[in-house]
């Protein structure tokens, strides 16, 4: 089967997704400006990233790099913060990438040949706050990581993909380029980062047959809105909604699939919707905001999986932040929330060795939220 690629950005399309953003938006950059920026702090912007800053400058919110007027020790800041975080947990937390040569015993002399072999990775260059593209010049079609640390989570296949995400609420689908971005990647996929668009890490929970449907009706939820699952995750639903004695004919060929079978795990999924008559309770998408109603179903649903601890703290606030604060157009009283995350994934926490309480400061929110009205609209 042939993968479909991301088409390259152009000025028309990068100015309908700057449409999205609902900040200000300047003039865009020029060609001589571009390379002034690249000359001066000495890396590329990706093809898609320079298409985009020509479009128009993001400038509402000191999230956006001010490429143009903005202050160059912040601007340099920014560029250095995903490689002095590596630094930092080399130095720190014993972090060593598999790819680099044995590690010397010595902290400082590690630190010398960690900067070495940082120094020959794809640099990543600010998007906005701490999200990132890849500075490959004349590529486009590169994943946006978002960098706290060795704490890298993908935050978008490609840049068109993570504004329709992040500030529109819709994803492209489309497979990210990851060819020239392995180094980073590999946070994501290997390493101790939590990929948002990945199926959501929860474990068991459920001991009654009615724990057990829900369940199953909240997995629909997530493919309903795009989220990917793993079979496994299929099969594990309905062999604890069978041994809870949920009986239907499909739940039973569900949940005894062997590892061979999984492919038919999909299939018997949706016949057992159909049995347990959820399909029809499922929400429309019937609002302005994508899938409003089922988002709203899942975030209720993530902040239990938190408080009853089958989901971690750190990566289901990751979760919310992108599935539900920033699909569901950013509502405030999910803002509380997403700060505790963003100070949870925040290097001050590693170097003050509180995640502890930041993890239980999200929990405590997350609690907080469930004993309100929901959806928690004023």
């Amino acid at each position: 089967m042939i993968t479909p690629q991301p088409h390259p950005l152009t000025l028309e399309s990068a100015r309908a997704l700057q449409s999205m953003l609902r900040t200000e938006v300047g003039p865009g950059l020029t060609e001589r400006e571009l390379d002034g920026v690249e000359a001066r702090f000495g890396f590329t912007f990706a093809a898609d990233h320079r298409v985009f800053l020509s479009a128009g400058l993001p400038c509402g919110s000191s999230q956006w790099p001010d490429w143009r007027d903005g202050d160059a020790e912040d601007l340099a800041g920014r560029l250095a913060w995903p490689a002095e975080g590596v630094l930092f947990d080399v130095e720190h937390n014993r972090f060593w990438h598999p790819a680099w040569p044995p590690r010397p015993a010595e902290t400082a002399d590690a630190l010398r040949l960690a900067r070495s072999e940082l120094a020959t990775v794809p640099q990543l260059v600010p998007l906005y706050g701490h999200r990132y593209l890849p500075g490959t010049a004349g590529e486009h079609g590169h994943p946006v990581l978002s960098v706290w640390q060795t704490d890298v989570i993908l935050y978008g296949n490609d840049l068109t993909d993570y504004v329709h995400h992040e500030f529109a609420g819709r994803a492209s689908g489309l497979p990210a380029t990851r060819t020239s971005v392995d180094f980073w990647v590999y946070f994501v996929e290997g390493g101790p980062g939590f990929d948002v668009t990945a199926p959501t890490p929860f474990s068991p929970y459920a001991t009654t047959a009615e724990e057990a449907v829900d369940c199953i009706r909240m997995l629909a939820l997530e493919r309903l809105i795009g989220r990917p699952h793993h079979p496994d995750q299929l099969v594990e639903a309905g062999l604890t909604a069978l041994l809870l004695h949920v009986e239907t004919e499909s739940l039973v060929l569900l949940a005894g699939l062997t590892h061979a079978e999984h492919e038919r795990a999909e299939a018997l999924f949706d016949a057992v919707l159909t049995e347990l008559d959820l399909l029809q309770g499922l929400p429309a998408d019937t609002t302005d905001v994508p899938w409003e109603h089922a988002r709203w179903e899942l975030v209720r649903w993530w902040l239990r999986l938190i408080v009853n601890g089958s989901l971690g703290p750190g990566p289901g606030g990751d979760l919310i932040t992108y599935e539900g604060w920033g699909a569901l157009a950013r509502p405030r009283q999910l803002r509380p929330l997403v700060d505790k995350t963003d100070a949870h994934n925040d290097g001050a926490a590693l170097r003050r060795g509180d995640r502890e309480v930041l993890s239980a400061a999200i929990v405590q929110e997350a609690a907080r939220l469930l004993a309100g009205p929901w959806p928690p609209l004023d």
